[in-house]
């Protein structure tokens, strides 16, 4: 199995790599992308609770910890990649990360955890987006963001809307905002 790396690009373990599995599947955030994404969400994520829904290589997640989040979980269905998830926290002391290896859509229906910013980098063929909005809202906090990357604009029901948007390539990158948030302040200053 080939091995591939990529590099946490802020925070306390900045420069430092994580390994995953060389699978055609498994698309890491790339660099410019996370940037962006780390920018709109505030560099320190202290306090924060987050959610890496679709881990794969855990690029997210890892970033999120080494920018101070009190909570990461992290979920992973795939065998080899959560074993890769498992010795990068270890090689990283990453003592805020949880893993559970379990079907995204499982793992929502049994959770009942709620987190101020969750990750969803779903595999592009499949067509979680409606489940996945529609789940949602209940495991978020007041003023909580989505991100999210697809290759196509997901259809928002109603209650969802855009707050930002890039495009990197082949490849759409957003966080997402549910409008009935406004009643707890909508978002604040240092999400």
């Amino acid at each position: 199995m080939k091995s591939n790396r990529v590099r946490i690009i802020g925070g306390g373990w900045r420069s430092r790599l994580i390994a995953f599995p060389g699978r055609q599947d498994l698309r890491p955030t790339p660099d410019r992308v996370r940037e962006t994404l780390f920018n709109w969400l505030g560099q320190d994520l202290t306090a924060k609770s987050c959610l890496d829904l679709f881990a794969g290589s855990g690029a997210l997640g890892f970033e999120a910890a080494s920018r101070g989040a009190r909570r990461v979980t992290m979920v992973e269905h795939d065998g080899v990649a959560f074993k890769a998830l498992q010795s990068n926290c270890a090689r990283l002391g990453a003592g805020t990360v949880e893993l559970h290896r379990a079907d995204a859509l499982e793992f929502l229906h049994g959770n009942r955890d709620c987190y101020d910013i969750i990750f969803l980098d779903p595999p592009f063929k499949a067509d979680y987006w409606p489940r996945l909005l529609l789940l949602l809202p209940q495991h978020m906090a007041p003023g909580a963001v989505v991100y999210c990357e697809s290759a196509a604009q997901p259809v928002l029901p109603a209650g969802w809307e855009v707050w930002k948007k890039g495009r990197a390539g082949q490849v759409i990158f957003q966080l997402l905002k549910r409008t009935e948030n406004e009643k707890h302040g909508g978002l604040s200053g240092d999400v």
